[in-house]
């Protein structure tokens, strides 16, 4: 197992509008997705691109996050902070199945099952008290993406 590219950093929000704003007009964010409903997983999200190191659009996205009403997760997170915060760091695997085995060798808690994530492709995450304290999304590399 191997650490693959960081895919995204979940942002917890309790606006997405406002945080948009905030990527767009403080940070100089040019390339925000359109935001999208995850009633699956509770969730309304919006990805922000940052540039790569060459300037093209391959860096790392921002994942605003904001909770769909009954997500008590989100909004659990958003009571100890209420102007939202680093909610998780997302990492890239060539197998989500291998890279979940993997983890549980490890007796690395796995939370819950493998499932589609917003970028479409299988994820999971890791607890936070296994992974130095964050908690740790790993998802499978999206088919055609960057090596």
């Amino acid at each position: 197992m191997k650490l693959g590219r960081l895919n995204h950093i979940g942002v917890a929000t309790p606006s997405i509008a406002d945080s948009i704003a905030f990527y767009r007009d403080v940070m100089g964010a040019t390339k925000i997705h359109a935001s999208f409903d995850m009633p699956e997983q509770g969730v309304k999200v919006c990805f922000v691109d940052t540039p790569g190191a060459d300037g093209a659009m391959h860096g790392t996205q921002i994942e605003l996050i904001e909770p769909l009403p009954g997500n008590a997760s989100i909004a659990a997170f958003l009571e100890r902070n209420p102007q939202g915060g680093q909610h998780h760091v997302c990492y890239e695997v060539p197998d989500i199945h291998a890279a979940k085995a993997w983890f549980e060798g490890q007796g690395k808690r796995v939370l819950g099952e493998i499932r589609t994530g917003a970028h479409g492709t299988p994820i999971f995450f890791v607890h936070p008290k296994d992974m130095l304290g964050i908690l740790t999304e790993i998802m499978e590399t999206p088919e055609g993406a960057h090596a």
